[in-house]
């Protein structure tokens, strides 16, 4: 007798157990934040190139002992990554010399910064204000 009680018991916590990670599953996701969706892209690709390369040429400029400098550069890579994520994988986009050489720029502007927690080196800040001006350059002309 006592035994079979102990397995009903155990089913029933079981069960209850079940579904209290089932509600769990279902309600825990809705109440969180979504950076996924956070996106500073207009969809524009002209615009959001042009936008990205001010952008990020701002960053560069900020002195190595500038107040907020870790904030800035991180803003930066999420910038990075979300402009690569947005034209990355359209072809009417990405086979541009404007992309190319956006890529080319954020590629080494992220991987500084992902890497190192020292400021750019100035002969590095050089060369991406260089290809960020020429991006710049090529998309207002529509290459």
């Amino acid at each position: 007798m006592t035994s079979a009680f102990h397995r009903l018991l155990k089913r029933l916590m079981e069960a209850a157990i079940a579904i209290c990670l089932g509600l769990c599953l279902l309600f825990l996701p809705l109440n969180g934040r979504v950076d996924a969706a956070r996106t500073s892209m207009s969809g524009k690709y002209v615009d959001d190139t042009i936008s990205v390369a001010r952008s990020l040429q701002e960053t560069i400029a900020i002195p190595k002992d500038a107040e907020g400098r870790e904030t800035a550069e991180a803003e930066a890579v999420f910038l990075i990554t979300d402009y690569i994520s947005r034209y990355r994988n359209r072809s009417q986009f990405n086979e541009l010399v404007s992309y190319t050489t956006m890529q080319t720029a954020l590629n080494a502007m992220a991987g500084h910064y992902k890497n190192s927690n020292r400021p750019l080196p100035e002969k590095l800040k050089d060369r991406l204000n260089q290809e960020l001006a020429k991006a710049e350059k090529i998309v207002a002309e529509g290459r």
